[in-house]
């Protein structure tokens, strides 16, 4: 099958999407196929909690119980509605950042594990200079817009690249839906996968998605067809789904062609 622009004779093309999204960036492998202003340094909305789960992940502890301070509950946007005093498992508020996207519940975690939202901005900043990212910094765990919070396609290659090699991480963002609980049972959150692509499209198996005025929308998608893996990064898509479904299985077409020869 072939989508959009004609698959296998795209290959040669660096950018054959140029009006899909500001920036993309698309890998079978680990071999980068298309991009488009891959280090362009652009506001991520939500694909931030990527990074906030590959810290998470980092100094992981899945049954700790975490306390709802007031001001992660009164977090905006996409949120699960928890409420100040609630309590849950670090392992329940990395499925509800993850899957809803849950700002109030990304919130938690980052004072969870660095004392103060402050402090964790300062760990992912440190982090994403080991990772050796020259185009990301961030001024807030969640993905809003803000001063200095910024990533790239490139980066954000990498950032998930090395979330994903971690079992829970890949497990978790391939869920089309989620349920979690306060620690005692008394509250119960039902949640499906923000990535509209899971359960959706077969073979897309992650990652995130994000949204914001100024960023626009926002994501990172991986599939897997056969033995072809296939991770795509778009910021401020024009049409995120079914663009994203197209370039993925133009990289499906390139990668039949690319075993033959």
């Amino acid at each position: 099958m072939c989508w959009l622009f004609g698959g296998a004779a795209m290959a040669a093309a660096t950018d054959p999407f140029p009006q899909l999204a500001d920036a993309y960036l698309v890998q079978i492998g680990e071999r980068v196929l298309w991009s488009r202003h891959a280090d362009k340094r652009l506001p991520p909305a939500s694909l931030t909690k990527v990074m906030t789960a590959l810290l998470v992940l980092e100094d992981y502890k899945p049954a700790h119980s975490v306390t709802i301070s007031k001001s992660a509950a009164q977090a905006t946007g996409s949120r699960i509605r928890l409420k100040a005093g609630d309590q849950l498992s670090v392992e329940a508020l990395l499925a509800a950042t993850l899957i809803a996207s849950a700002n109030d519940a990304c919130a938690a975690l980052a004072e969870f594990n660095a004392g103060s939202v402050e402090a964790f901005v300062r760990k992912m900043n440190e982090r994403a200079l080991a990772l050796g990212l020259a185009n990301t910094h961030f001024s807030n765990p969640c993905g809003f817009d803000g001063p200095g919070h910024y990533s790239s396609a490139n980066d954000l290659v990498r950032i998930t690249r090395a979330a994903l090699a971690h079992p829970e991480f890949a497990e978790l963002v391939a869920r089309p839906g989620g349920e979690i609980s306060t620690t005692d049972g008394k509250r119960r959150f039902q949640f499906r996968n923000k990535n509209a692509l899971i359960g959706t499209y077969a073979p897309a198996i992650g990652v995130k998605t994000g949204y914001t005025a100024k960023a626009g929308t926002c994501l990172i998608a991986l599939a897997q067809k056969q033995d072809a893996r296939v991770l795509l990064v778009m910021l401020n898509a024009k049409r995120r789904w079914w663009d994203a479904i197209g370039i993925i299985e133009n990289a499906f077409d390139e990668a039949v062609v690319h075993a033959a020869q």
